[in-house]
């Protein structure tokens, strides 16, 4: 994004967009097609003899999205309107996208979350498959919708988080942020609209301001704003019942045994005690 206009890789340019260096996914090319339909589905051969070693290619794209030119760490650091147009360039790649079955975006911020690069950046994986996760999510609110007669399984949850208000953090004009129930970490915090939308990448709200708010309050309860992981969960490619929303996790503790051996998180910090210092905040 360059609205002065100018040359490449010149000054004057606000956010930019970079395949990555060292890309999880590549466009295919290398990799030779299938001979079979059992090269690609371990199952295919009707025998009952699965594959147990199956794979197929990391098809894809990994692009590095640069949030602005500033040589910051983290996206509290910039402006609201400069987090808002980072969030409308994950958008626009994201719609660059739209034939993938699942477009992930992330932030990484710390060598604790996982960066490799201090300076303020998201990544966008356009990935060849809808993982197990969304996929679980997408057969959730499609199940909601079918048996209360096409409500949002999301909407209603929010609607519900705020006449409680035990779990509530902030509400502005597009978003509301929580502290979900059952919290897998200290001070995790969603960030959903409003108004029930299926994908990220449909016109609307882009919860960029409520992002900055909460790193705000995260920075005010905790003295800095901590490492911490960011992705955007949207409708997976043929979803017909979704809502999209943005997943924020300080990374203060370390999992361990527990958390890896059983899936099972130990969260030493009650939500409600969470959004209680947030909204204090």
């Amino acid at each position: 994004m360059r609205p002065g206009g100018g040359g490449p890789d010149t000054p004057g340019w606000q956010v930019r967009v970079v395949p990555n260096l060292y890309p999880a996914l590549s466009d295919g090319s290398q990799f030779p097609v299938p001979s079979s339909q059992e090269d690609v589905d371990p199952l295919a051969s009707g025998r009952g003899e699965p594959g147990f070693f199956a794979s197929q290619p990391a098809v894809g794209a990994h692009e590095v999205i640069v949030n602005t030119p500033k040589p910051v760490t983290s996206l509290r650091q910039l402006s609201p309107e400069e987090v808002e147009t980072a969030f409308g360039v994950w958008r626009e790649r994201m719609r660059a996208h739209s034939t993938s079955p699942y477009v992930h975006v992330i932030v990484n911020e710390g060598r604790d979350a996982g960066a490799s690069l201090p300076h303020s950046h998201s990544q966008l994986y356009a990935l060849p498959f809808v993982p197990a996760q969304i996929a679980r999510e997408r057969e959730r609110f499609t199940a909601y919708a079918l048996r209360t007669h096409g409500r949002n399984l999301l909407g209603d949850l929010i609607q519900e988080e705020v006449r409680l208000r035990e779990r509530t953090v902030a509400i502005d004009e597009e978003a509301v942020a929580i502290c979900p129930y059952a919290s897998r970490v200290p001070f995790e915090i969603q960030i959903v609209p409003r108004t029930p939308r299926g994908s990220f990448q449909d016109d609307g709200a882009l919860g960029a301001r409520m992002v900055h708010d909460v790193l705000g309050r995260l920075e005010r309860v905790l003295g800095a704003v901590p490492p911490l992981n960011l992705w955007l969960r949207t409708a997976p490619s043929g979803a017909e019942y979704f809502c999209w929303r943005i997943d924020l996790q300080p990374r203060l503790t370390k999992l361990a045994g527990l958390e890896m051996g059983t899936g099972v998180n130990l969260n030493i910090m009650p939500p409600e005690k969470a959004a209680e210092q947030l909204r204090d905040a």
